[in-house]
Parts: C-alpha cells; sequence; structure tokens
C-alpha cells in the first residue's frame, strides 16, 4: 500500500474524535523507513473540529532538535520564506486532503542528512503537536572477494581473502563463514568508510593459512532493511611439487636404503645361522663324553679285585 494511501487511513480513523473537546493529533509509533535518492511521506493527522475551515489551519514542519523549518502551511497557502535552505523544491503536503485531517509531509529524494526526527505543529483554534522519526537506509551491492596472492597457493601458505560491498547505509554486519558454516569472524578485520553522500563501503579482510579446496563466504547484512547478500570464494591449494632433480635424489636415497636394509638383514640371517649349527655342535660333543665315562667307570673295581688275586699268590 502506497504511503499516501496509509496516511489517509491514518487521518480517517480521527474523525470519530472529531466530537471530542480538545483535537487529537496522530503520528507513526514506529520509525518510518525510507530508502535513499527516494521519497518518503511522514505520516501526521488531526482530529477535526466543528466548524472547520482550512483558513485557520495552520501547519508546521520542523526538525525537532535545532527548529529548522521544513515546510509551512497557513491561511490556505504555503509560506516558504524562513524555510530551511536544504528542504527547498523538496517538500509538498497532500493539499486535497488537508480537509480529512491528513497534514502528512512528501519529503523528496530523501538524503542521509535527512534522518532524524521531525515535528508536526498542527493549529486550528488550539494547536497540537507530535513527533515523527525518519530512518535512512540503503541496501549494499553484491560482496566483490578478492584473494592475495592469487596463485601459485600451496597448503599451509598465509592468504588474505578480501570481501568489498559498497552504497549501503547503515553500517553493515559482516559476518564470515568457512566451508562447514561455521562463523570465522574473529580472523577478520574490517572497515566501513562512509563516501560524499554519506554511504558507506565495506572493507573486510579474513587471514587463513591455505587448505586444499577451502571455501570460504562473506555476508554483508544491513540491519534496518534485513538484507542480506553474500559471495563465496574457493580456495584449491596445489598440493607440494618437487623438482625432478629432488625427486631423483629422493628416489636414489631410497633405494640405497632398502639395499643396506637387505644386506643387514642377510648378514643378521647369516649370523644367526651359524650360532644355531655351533650351539648344535657343542651339544652333541657333550653327549658322547657322557656316553665313554660309563665303562671306564665300570672297569676300575674289576681291575683292583685281579691285582689282589695275584698278590695273594705270591704271599702263597
Amino acid at each position: 500500500m502506497a504511503p499516501r494511501m496509509l496516511c489517509l487511513l491514518l487521518a480517517l480513523r480521527m474523525l470519530p474524535l472529531s466530537l471530542a473537546a480538545a483535537m487529537e493529533i496522530q503520528v507513526p509509533d514506529e520509525p518510518v523507513v525510507a530508502l535513499f535518492g527516494r521519497d518518503a511521506t511522514l505520516c501526521c493527522s488531526f482530529s477535526l473540529e466543528a466548524n472547520f475551515s482550512l483558513d485557520n489551519l495552520t501547519v508546521i514542519w520542523e526538525l525537532t532538535d535545532t527548529k529548522h523549518l521544513v515546510h509551512k502551511f497557513s491561511g490556505g497557502r504555503d509560506e516558504l520564506a524562513d524555510q530551511d535552505g536544504g528542504y527547498a523544491n523538496r517538500t509538498t503536503l497532500f493539499y486535497d486532503q488537508l480537509a480529512q485531517g491528513n497534514v502528512s509531509l512528501l519529503l523528496r529524494s530523501v538524503e542521509i542528512s535527512d534522518e532524524g526526527s521531525f515535528t508536526c505543529f498542527v493549529q486550528v483554534q488550539k494547536h497540537r503537536k507530535a513527533a515523527v522519526t525518519l530512518q535512512v537506509a540503503a541496501p549494499y551491492s553484491k560482496p566483490s572477494m578478492n584473494l592475495e596472492p592469487n596463485k601459485d597457493l600451496k597448503p599451509g601458505d598465509l592468504a588474505d581473502v578480501t570481501c568489498h560491498a559498497s552504497h549501503g547505509y547503515p553500517k553493515a554486519s559482516v559476518l564470515w563463514q568457512d566451508s562447514q558454516g561455521s562463523n570465522i569472524t574473529e580472523h577478520v578485520t574490517t572497515s566501513q568508510v562512509a563516501n560524499e553522500d554519506g554511504l558507506f563501503d565495506v572493507h573486510s579482510v579474513l587471514h587463513v593459512l591455505v587448505e586444499p579446496s577451502s571455501t570460504y563466504s562473506c555476508l554483508v547484512q544491513n540491519p534496518v532493511l534485513q538484507q542480506e547478500t553474500q559471495a563465496s570464494v574457493t580456495i584449491t591449494g596445489q598440493h607440494l611439487a618437487f623438482p625432478a632433480a629432488a625427486l631423483w635424489v629422493t628416489v636414489g636415497l631410497s633405494l640405497c636404503v632398502v639395499v643396506l636394509l637387505v644386506i643387514l638383514a642377510y648378514v643378521c640371517q647369516k649370523k644367526i645361522r651359524q650360532s644355531c649349527e655351533e650351539e648344535e655342535e657343542n651339544t652333541g660333543t657333550e653327549e658322547q663324553d657322557e656316553e665313554g665315562e660309563e665303562p671306564k667307570t665300570a672297569l676300575q673295581p674289576l681291575k683292583s679285585m685281579e691285582s689282589r688275586d695275584d698278590n695273594e699268590q705270591e704271599i702263597d
């Protein structure tokens, strides 16, 4: 629904109050959000009094803080001699709806400097006033992503991923995510600088250690418009490559190590075999010695007995 129609409906809601003793004035409770460069309507309406005449109506719009005049209507016509220069040719009322109590202000080509509070002052026989807050907003452009350095990256290298978005308002909220969707914003440096129009350019840098096939996403959020725009970049990260000479040296050294291990295994196996053979020979020799001693021990008593018999014969 157009802002002008919303303001008219607001004015019609005030009609039942026309029988009340005191004039009432109504404005939106929430801030009016206006896009930068577009037109905005600041709604304001009042309850009509008995014997109401436009000739008796005075409407004044002014800045709440500085009291600078934004627009004035009195005696059936505009009085803009004291109007603030920043609003010249940019303001108008809905003159065909004044009789219904609609005194809303149309502000053309909204600028960042327009953001703030405006006071709506209405006087017929009595006067009332109320303040309307204007919030200016501008959507951010889709982020652009850059990688430095952008070539010859290998796993473990340090790289900077840059995210840039422009012409937004107010300041953005920047969120970084990795391939798993985890928040990695703590590794980020972000700056936001306003241009000549007051719009912000966002420059955010993520510092990373390169990993193969890693994706990083930058999300730029406008808190007023609930807008979110994002972009991503994937770092392939080539695996480490050896020069040809280094590769051949590595292969040669590997072969030498293998040959040495084979020789060492052969020598060890030969030594073990010789030790086993020597142990077997020693075992056999001990067994033969044990078998030869038994007959020799058995013959010794017989020999003693023969000697005794011979002695006995000689004595006889």
